[in-house]
C-alpha cells in the first residue's frame, strides 16, 4: 500500500490522531525515523529507542575521572528539560562562568535561571510527576523515571508534533494512569499533534482516530480505528498448533540437556557456613546449599536518598520471586546488588551462593551462574557496535558484553537452536545494531537463558516486544519456572506478565517503614 510521509503529514492536519502499529522489525521504526526527520525541529520523540540512546550518551560522556570527588552525575533532569528549549545549554550550566556561557552562545542567563527555578510548577513537569527528581542525574534514574522525564521535556518544549512509542512500558500503575489521562484529554485542537506507536494493540487512547499497520516493511492497513478493530476481531492466532508443538519439543530437549550438565564450582578463599565445600579441591559448589542469595540488613543510598533500608531477605532454590514497586523504589538497585553491578554490595552483608561478597571472589565467579536481562545490558550492547546475533547469544556462555573467545561447535549449535526458537532462524549473521529495539530485547533474553543459569534475573524483559515475541518469551519463562533447574527473579509492572510459578513477591515500599514487604501466595 503506497503511503508517503507527505500523505501522513497532510492527514495529521485534518484533526486526526494516528496509531502506528506493527511487529518488531515490521518497518514501523524506519517510517518513524523518516517522519522525525521530515518534521525536524518541530518534533519531539519519546521511545524506548530514544531512552536507550540517551543513557548511552550519558555513559559515553561521563567525566568522573576529571572531577574532584570522582563522580560526574551528568545531565540532571532539570538541565535535560531546559535543553528542549535551549539546546546549547551544558550540563554544568549552573556552575559555569560568564565567559564559558558566552562561548557556549548563552546570552540570557538570568532568564534561564528564573525559568529553571520555576520548573517544579510547570504543568508538564507536574503531569509527568518528575518534580522530585529534577536534580538527579539521568544515569541514576530508573527506566520508568527516564521515560516520564522524556515526556515532560517533550510537553514542556511545546513542539508541534509529538511521537510517543510504547509509552506505558516500564511505568508503574500511578504513572500509567497519569499518562493515560493526558492522552484521553487530548482533542482535535490540541497541540502537539499526537502520533502514538505500539507493537501491541493494548491501552490505546480513545482519542486515536486512525491506524496504520506495518507488515514486512510495507503499510498493510490504513484506515479508521473502528475498521482496524473489526479486522482484529476476525483474525485467528498466527501461531499454529504445529509451531507450538515444535517449541514444546525444543524446550523439553533443552531441559534434558540442562539436567545432564552440572555447573562449574565457584572458587573462593572464604566460605559461608551455608555452602558446601568440596574436600578434594577446596571449591564451593552453589548446588551444595538451598540458599542462593542472603541479604542481612542491607542499606543502599546516596546522600539523604535511601533507596533500600534495613532489607533482610533470602532466595531459596525454586522460589521464583516477582519484584514489585513504584518507579524509583529500588527494584533495579536490588537486582544489581546480586549481579555485582552496584558497588555498595561490598559495604553490606550479602551472600551469593554461600559466599560473602567481598571475600575474594570475582564478579565473574558469580555471573557464571546468572542469566541477566536488564536495561543496563541492553544499553551496553548497543554501544559495542556490529556484533552478530549468533555471537550475542554465545556471549551468554561467557557473561561478556561482546564475544572475545572462540566459540565451540556445541555453543554455535545451541545458539542457533535458540535463535530458531526466537523466530530468528537464518538471521544468525545479521548485525545486532540493525534490529528494532524489541528484536534486540528478544535476542538478549535468549542470551540470558542459553547456559541454563542457576538464577535468571529479568528486569522488565518484555519491554518493546510485539505480541508474538511476548507470548513466546512468557511461555519460555513459564517453562523455565516449572523445570526445577533455574530460579527466577522477575521485575514487571504489567499484571498480564505475572507468572503462575511466581509464588513469592518482594514488594518495595519507598515511603513506608519498613521499606519492603515479603508476600507469600
Amino acid at each position: 500500500m503506497n503511503f508517503t510521509i507527505e500523505d501522513f503529514a497532510k492527514n495529521l492536519n485534518q484533526n486526526k490522531f494516528y496509531l502506528l502499529i506493527g511487529k518488531n522489525g515490521s518497518g514501523k521504526e524506519k517510517f518513524l525515523s523518516e517522519l522525525e526527520a521530515y518534521f525536524s525541529k518541530d518534533c519531539e520523540t519519546v521511545s524506548l529507542e530514544k531512552a536507550a540512546s540517551l543513557i548511552q550518551h550519558e555513559r559515553e560522556n561521563d567525566e568522573s575521572e576529571f572531577t574532584e570527588n570522582g563522580v560526574d552525575i551528568g545531565r540532571t533532569g532539570r538541565i535535560y528539560i531546559l535543553q528542549g528549549i535551549y539546546p546549547n545549554l551544558k550540563k554544568d550550566f549552573f556552575s559555569s562562568s560568564e565567559k564559558a556561557l558566552i562561548i557556549s552562545g548563552i546570552d540570557n542567563k538570568e532568564k534561564i535561571l528564573k525559568e529553571a527555578s520555576l520548573l517544579e510548577e510547570a504543568s508538564a513537569v507536574k503531569l509527568c510527576g518528575v518534580q522530585k527528581i529534577l536534580d538527579r542525574g539521568l544515569k541514576y534514574m530508573s527506566t520508568g523515571e527516564i521515560r516520564r522525564m522524556m515526556l515532560a521535556r517533550a510537553l514542556y518544549a511545546n513542539k508541534k508534533y509529538l511521537i510517543v512509542s510504547n509509552p506505558f512500558d516500564g511505568l508503574d500503575v500511578e504513572s500509567r494512569q497519569i499518562i493515560i489521562k493526558f492522552f484521553e484529554n487530548l482533542n482535535s485542537s490540541s497541540f502537539p499533534h499526537l502520533i502514538f506507536c505500539a507493537e501491541r494493540y493494548q491501552e490505546i487512547p480513545s482519542t486515536i482516530t486512525n491506524v496504520i499497520e506495518f507488515t514486512n516493511g510495507e503499510v498493510s492497513f490504513c484506515g479508521t480505528k473502528f475498521e482496524y478493530e473489526k479486522i482484529l476481531s476476525e483474525k485467528k492466532s498466527t501461531q499454529s498448533e504445529s509451531q507450538k508443538n515444535k517449541d514444546k519439543e525444543f524446550l523439553n530437549e533443552i531441559s534434558a540437556e540442562a539436567a545432564n550438565s552440572a555447573p562449574q564450582p565457584i572458587s573462593s578463599s572464604a566460605a559461608n557456613s551455608t555452602a558446601g565445600t568440596n574436600s578434594e579441591n577446596g571449591t564451593i559448589s552453589p548446588e551444595a546449599s538451598d540458599i542462593l542469595v542472603k541479604m542481612n540488613n542491607v542499606n543502599v543510598g546516596w546522600g539523604d536518598n535511601h533507596v533500600l533500608r534495613n532489607l533482610s531477605w533470602q532466595l531459596l532454590k525454586g522460589e521464583h520471586y516477582l519484584i514489585k514497586g513504584p518507579n524509583g523504589s529500588g527494584k533495579t538497585t536490588f537486582l544489581e546488588l546480586i549481579t555485582g553491578d552496584n558497588k555498595q554490595v561490598y559495604s553490606n552483608d550479602i551472600n551469593i551462593f554461600g559466599i560473602k561478597r567481598g571475600s575474594g571472589e570475582t564478579i565473574w565467579d558469580i555471573k557464571k551462574h546468572l542469566g541477566i536481562v536488564s536495561y543496563r545490558i541492553h544499553v551496553e550492547y548497543r554501544m559495542i557496535g556490529g556484533i552478530s546475533l549468533q555471537d550475542v547469544v554465545i556471549s551468554g556462555f561467557y557473561d561478556s558484553i561482546g564475544l572475545y573467545e572462540k566459540a565451540t561447535e556445541t555453543q554455535i549449535s545451541t545458539a542457533r537452536k535458540w535463535l530458531s526458537f526466537g523466530n530468528f532462524e537464518g538471521r544468525e549473521n545479521e548485525s545486532f545494531r540493525n534490529l528494532s529495539y524489541g528484536e534486540q530485547r528478544a535476542v538478549l533474553i535468549l542470551r540470558a537463558v542459553v547456559k541454563n543459569p542457576l538464577i535468571l534475573i529479568l528486569d522488565e524483559p518484555c519491554h518493546g516486544l510485539d505480541e508474538a515475541h511476548r507470548e513466546k518469551i512468557l511461555s519460555l519463562m513459564n517453562h523455565i519456572g516449572n523445570s526445577g533447574k533455574t530460579t527466577m527473579l522477575h521485575v514487571t509492572h504489567d499484571e498480564t506478565e505475572f507468572l503462575e510459578c511466581e509464588k513469592h513477591i518482594l514488594q518495595l515500599c519507598p515511603n513506608e517503614d519498613p521499606m519492603y514487604k515479603i508476600i507469600e501466595l
